[in-house]
Formats: C-alpha cells, sequence, structure tokens
C-alpha cells in the first residue's frame, strides 16, 4: 500500500513545489516568464491531470491495475525529470516546460484511476475506508515534503539551480518505488473480469500464501457466494456516462457531488492562503510558507485519525458527518475573520481544525467513487468524477483572488462572502451524502454494486445498483456468441 500510496505524495509534492517556484521562474536569473506565463505552469500540470486521468483510467479498465501503476509512474519521472532540463527562456524553451509539465501531469493523474482501483480491490472489506481514506491523504505530506525541500533548496543554492533540484525531488523518490510496484500483484478481479483465470488463481494463491506465512488461518469460501462472469468487452467513456446517469443516477449525483464540493473548496483555500496571510495579517511573503506546516500537518493527520471510523460508524454517517462539520466550523472561521477576531496564527489554527475534518472527507469522496461503480468501468469511473471535479475546482481560485483583493486594496467583506460560500458548498456534499450515501462499510466490492456483467451461477444477471452476490469465488465463462 506504501508503494501505491506514493502517488498522492508525489502530487502533493509536486504541487506545492510549484506553487513555491512560480514566483521564482519570473526572476531574469532563472526563465524570465511573465506573471501570466509563470501561473501557466500550475494550470498546464493540472490540465495534464485531467488528460492522464481520462486516457490512462480507460487503459486500466482494459489492460489491468499494474501494468498502469507502472506506466504511470514512469511517465510522471520522465516529464518531471525534463522539466529540470529547461535551459533557456526563448519561446521554445517556454513551450518545452509546458509540454514537460503536461506530461508529469499526465503520469499523475493517471495514478489517480490505477491506484484507486488497485487499492480497492485488494484490500479486505474491513479495512478498506481506513486503507484508501489515509493513502488519499499522504497527498499532505507529500506537501510537507514540497514545502521543506523548496524552501531549503531555494535558500541554499543559486536561484537558476535551485528551481530545477526542486523539480527532481519527486522523480527521486519514484524511481526508488517503480522497482517496488514491480513485486507487487494484479488485481485478480481485474483478471478475472478479462478472461484470465490461470493467473487470478495465481494471484490469489500468492496473496493467500502471504497471509498465511503471517500465521493467520484462512476461513473457508462460501460456495453460494459464486457468481458468473462474462469476460468484460471494452466500455467506452460515451456508454459509461448512460451506465452511470441512466442505470445508477443516484450513485452518479452522489459522486459527482462529493468530488464537485471537495475539490472547489480544497482549491479555494489551498491556493489562495499565502494571498490572505499577506494581505490582511500583514505576513511577509518569505514567512508565508512557515505557516503552512500547520495548514497541512492538520490535513494530514485528519486522515489517519478519522479513517478507521468509516468502516466502524459507516461511510453514510462520517462522510456526511466530516462535510457537514467542515462547513459548519467554516462558517465560525468566517464571522470570527469578520469581526477582526482573528491573527495570522489563529487563522491558521482554524484552516487546520477545519480541515483536519475537510480531509478526511476529501479523501472518502476518492474511495465512495472507487467503490459504488462496477468493476468493468471502476478505473474510468474514477477519471471521470476526477476530471468534473479539476474543472470545477480550478475555477476557485480565480473567483477568490478577485474576492480577496489586493495588499493596496483589500476586501475583507469579499473574503467573508468567500469563506460563507465554500461553506455553503461543503454543507451542500453533506446533505446529499447523508440522503444518497451507499452503506459499503465491510462489505465485498460485489456486494456493493455486482459487475454488469455477473449473475450468480445459474440465475439471472444481477441489477447494476447491488446484489446480493459476494466476491468471493467467482466463476469464469466463454463469452456468449
Amino acid at each position: 500500500m506504501a508503494a501505491l500510496g506514493v502517488a498522492w505524495i508525489l502530487d502533493g509534492l509536486e504541487i506545492t513545489i510549484a506553487s513555491s517556484i512560480t514566483d521564482i521562474l519570473k526572476e531574469p536569473t532563472t526563465l524570465n516568464l511573465s506573471p501570466a506565463a509563470a501561473g501557466l505552469v500550475a494550470t498546464v500540470y493540472l490540465l495534464g491531470e485531467v488528460v492522464g486521468a481520462l486516457y490512462f483510467g480507460h487503459l486500466s479498465d482494459k489492460l489491468g491495475r499494474r501494468n498502469l501503476f507502472i506506466l504511470t509512474l514512469a511517465i510522471y519521472l520522465i516529464g518531471s525529470g525534463l522539466t529540470a532540463l529547461t535551459l533557456g527562456n526563448g519561446p521554445g524553451w517556454v513551450v518545452f516546460l509546458y509540454l514537460t509539465r503536461f506530461i508529469a501531469g499526465m503520469g499523475i493523474g493517471g495514478e489517480y484511476a490505477a491506484i484507486n482501483s488497485a487499492i480497492d480491490e485488494l484490500i479486505p472489506a474491513r479495512y478498506r475506508g481506513r486503507v484508501d481514506i489515509a493513502v488519499n491523504g499522504t497527498y499532505w505530506f507529500g506537501a510537507i515534503l514540497g514545502t521543506l525541500g523548496s524552501f531549503i533548496l531555494l535558500n541554499t543554492f543559486e536561484l537558476s539551480l535551485a528551481w530545477r533540484l526542486g523539480f527532481l525531488l519527486g522523480p527521486v523518490l519514484g524511481v526508488v518505488i517503480i522497482f517496488v510496484r514491480r513485486n507487487l500483484p494484479e488485481s485478480p478481479r481485474w483478471q478475472i473480469m478479462n478472461g484470465r483465470e490461470q493467473a487470478a488463481e495465481e494471484s490469489i494463491t500468492y496473496i493467500e500464501d502471504e497471509v498465511r506465512h503471517g500465521g493467520r488461518e484462512l476461513p473457508d469460501v462460501d460456495p453460494s457466494k459464486a457468481i458468473e462472469l462474462v469476460p468484460a468487452s471494452d466500455i467506452g467513456y460515451v456508454t459509461l456516462l448512460r451506465v452511470l446517469f441512466r442505470e445508477m443516477p443516484r450513485r452518479a449525483i452522489l459522486g459527482a457531488t462529493l468530488m464537485i464540493t471537495q475539490s472547489f473548496l480544497y482549491n479555494a483555500i489551498f491556493f489562495t492562503y499565502t494571498g490572505v496571510l499577506i494581505v490582511f495579517f500583514g505576513v511577509e511573503k518569505t514567512d508565508a510558507p512557515l505557516y503552512f506546516f500547520a495548514f497541512a500537518a492538520g490535513n494530514f493527520i485528519g486522515p489517519l485519525v478519522l479513517g478507521p471510523l468509516f468502516d466502524t460508524i459507516g461511510r453514510r454517517r462520517m462522510i456526511g458527518g466530516t462535510y457537514l462539520l467542515s462547513g459548519a466550523l467554516l462558517i465560525i472561521t468566517a464571522i470570527l475573520f469578520n469581526v477582526g477576531a482573528l491573527n495570522a496564527i489563529t487563522q491558521v489554527i482554524a484552516w487546520s481544525i477545519i480541515f483536519f475534518f475537510a480531509s478526511a472527507g476529501a479523501s472518502s469522496a476518492y474511495l465512495t467513487v472507487s467503490e459504488i461503480f462496477p468493476l468493468e468501468v471502476r478505473a474510468k469511473a474514477i477519471a471521470v468524477f476526477f476530471a468534473i471535479a479539476q474543472c470545477f475546482g480550478a475555477i476557485a481560485p480565480v473567483v477568490y483572488q478577485v474576492l480577496i483583493g489586493s495588499t493596496e486594496h483589500p476586501n475583507p467583506g469579499g473574503l467573508f462572502f468567500g469563506y460563507i460560500l465554500g461553506a455553503v458548498v461543503m454543507i451542500i456534499g453533506g446533505v446529499v451524502a447523508w440522503y444518497l450515501g451507499v452503506d459499503a462499510e465491510g462489505k465485498a466490492l460485489e456486494d456493493v454494486v455486482s459487475p454488469l456483467a455477473a449473475r450468480r451461477a445459474g440465475t439471472t444477471r444481477a441489477p447494476g445498483g447491488g446484489s446480493p452476490a459476494g466476491g468471493a469465488t467467482i466463476n469464469v465463462r466463454e463469452p456468449e456468441q
């Protein structure tokens, strides 16, 4: 799980380094970019994530989880490594910079789809929630590493060298992990769905032997759990959207709402927190990253502490609760800010408390979309909702930059409105989760939703919205002509 979860560490590291280095790329001693051109570096990376999630999400369902989480990491390594080789500041080199950031983003975007699928398909049902949420939360550990690394590099080396070394931090970690990933098994669920019965048996045997080696006895599988599967045909995005919004509208609305609302709030605060500290609290630009550690720590600790509760108290209560509670806390923070009761330190403390809960909720959004849709389209479903969330989330920084104002013309009323807006958005997500949530805790994935081509042995196919069929033992038959 550590080898798989490094995807989020790398993404958090990349985003944070890019944010720290954006202003550096404007300097004549580096690339001498204009403010707009420097800001486009992060935009191109995020666009690459969307394209990568959609493209590699499709391939992950087609070619396998293991093949893709090795390929996407390799693409990220190449893209980020080449970024450091941007040697000049002419138009050609600027295009090269954007191209390499786009490639790195594609690799990380593809990771999201392949990794979430693999985690959910390999982890025992009773631990799936806490593991998935904790792994998603490690994004903020990567953000801490990125902040610390960029701070040390920018204060140790010449700027022309420091920014290049910053973009090499991720690849150094990735090179180690790619060798570890080679030893991970393919998802037996994906193998059986694609007619690779022998390979699936070998994967299951390997996993069971590892468990027995740890001293645990495995009970016999209940034969009544057997289901038949037709090896999957290729399902495109048009067919997928029809399946999601026509056959499973409640689940599609749930997944889209959770992903959009958390993305809007996070991008609103994460990409503007420095401006808030500088404009309203007089924090020096060079000191702003130091405040980030407390903010990131709250985001990192929240999923680790609250994650087990998603498996015990349950998905619906915990997802709805974390969204609603973070929204309510943000309203309180907005009121305190509006009456002038906060300073830089207390503002960061308030953010840390809010995102202690919001981070667990945001991680559970990825968990939700990865476990409530059928096996055949799991990776593509993750990619679709990730892309939708990124598109909506990209609006937030633009809106909040306008609401904040500038050092010369601060707009506290605008930021107060922005906080209320973010709180309402999260509360909407919590209400939707409370009423449309799926009680997936402790259930095999096939109990949460049956594969599209599944049926109980000797009976008609189970409906796509859910099935009594379990996933412990699966029989495969040849496709019907």
